[in-house]
C-alpha cells in the first residue's frame, strides 16, 4: 500500500496535496480555528513531512520531530465526529484538486479514515 501511494504521488505530490488541504483549512469555520494562526507554514510542513515519511519517503519528520505521537499531539483540541468528518471532507477536496486517483486514492483515503477516527478524543 505505502509503496503504491508514494509512487503515485512522490514527495512533490504530497507537498501539493497538503498545500491544497491547508488552503481549505485556513477558511474553514470548524477546524480552521484549531490551527495556530502564526504557524500555518509550520503546520503545513509538518503534515507534508509526516505523510512523506509514513509512505516510505524521507525521514525528515522523524529527524526533526521524533516519534509522531499523533494522538498525544492532538489532545489539546476537542475532536469529535464533526471535526473528524470535516477534516476528511477537506482532505478529500484536496485529493480531488491534485488528482489523486485509482489505488493511491483508495489506499490514502483508507489511511486518512483510520487516522482521523483515531484522533477523536471527545465522546458524542
Amino acid at each position: 500500500m505505502e509503496a503504491e501511494v508514494m509512487e503515485a504521488l512522490g514527495g512533490d505530490g504530497f507537498v501539493k496535496l497538503v498545500a491544497a488541504f491547508y488552503r481549505r483549512v485556513r477558511v474553514d469555520d470548524l477546524i480552521g480555528p484549531m490551527y495556530p494562526p502564526d504557524d500555518w507554514e509550520g503546520s503545513e510542513k509538518r503534515l507534508a513531512d509526516f505523510l512523506i515519511f509514513r509512505f516510505g519517503g524521507s525521514d525528515r519528520y522523524i529527524q526533526e520531530r521524533g516519534h509522531p505521537r499523533l494522538r498525544m499531539r492532538h489532545i489539546p483540541f476537542s475532536i469529535g465526529e464533526a471535526e473528524r468528518d470535516r477534516w476528511l471532507e477537506l482532505m478529500g477536496g484536496a485529493m480531488d484538486e491534485v488528482g489523486v486517483s485509482g489505488e493511491a486514492r483508495v489506499n490514502l483515503g483508507a489511511f486518512f479514515d483510520q487516522v482521523a477516527d483515531f484522533m477523536r478524543n471527545r465522546e458524542e
